[in-house]
């Protein structure tokens, strides 16, 4: 009986091991929470994008009609917001990659003083790999648009007149 408690574990290698194991698990959460930040930043650039895009196209197609005269200014707001939803994804990933290497340096260290296990992984965030995905979409869809304007430019000063000669 007295061999039953001498190898029971002692108060405070539990109460050690339950803080260790706690810890492991906020840097879980602190992980999951810095997803769903990457995840709002990717939902607001998105509808910036893709209705700065809408606003560029669909007032491109009403001057083409000929319903409008001048939709300058309402085109350069739509390119404008596509250019602040890629700025806005761009400054995201950023934060998120320097707050996640922060995170893992954190749990290093602390791995290394025993105060956690750290024996799961901590893979790359699939998040982080979406974000990067749509800001390439979002790129050429600005590279896209900003070509065709540039095509429309050049095509402009090839159909000017000839200069008269006197």
């Amino acid at each position: 009986m007295t061999e039953a408690l001498s190898s029971a574990p002692s108060p405070a290698s539990v109460t050690t091991e339950l803080a260790m194991r706690r810890t492991g698990m906020a840097f879980q959460r602190t992980r999951m929470a810095a997803d769903r930040t990457l995840m709002a930043v990717i939902r607001t650039a998105l509808s910036l994008i893709s209705f700065g895009f809408t606003i560029y196209t669909f007032f491109g197609k009403l001057k083409e009609a000929g319903v409008l005269k001048g939709a300058a200014p309402v085109r350069n707001f739509g390119e404008s917001l596509v250019l602040l939803g890629i700025g806005m994804l761009i400054l995201g990933i950023i934060y998120h990659v320097r707050f996640m290497l922060g995170l893992r340096r954190e749990r290093a260290t602390m791995k290394a003083e025993q105060l956690v296990h750290a024996e799961s992984g901590f893979p790359t965030s699939l998040v982080l790999i979406v974000a990067v995905l749509l800001l390439l979409i979002g790129v050429a869809a600005a590279l896209e648009s900003s070509g065709r304007l540039a095509e429309k430019i050049h095509g402009a000063e090839m159909q000017l007149p000839a200069p008269v000669r006197r």
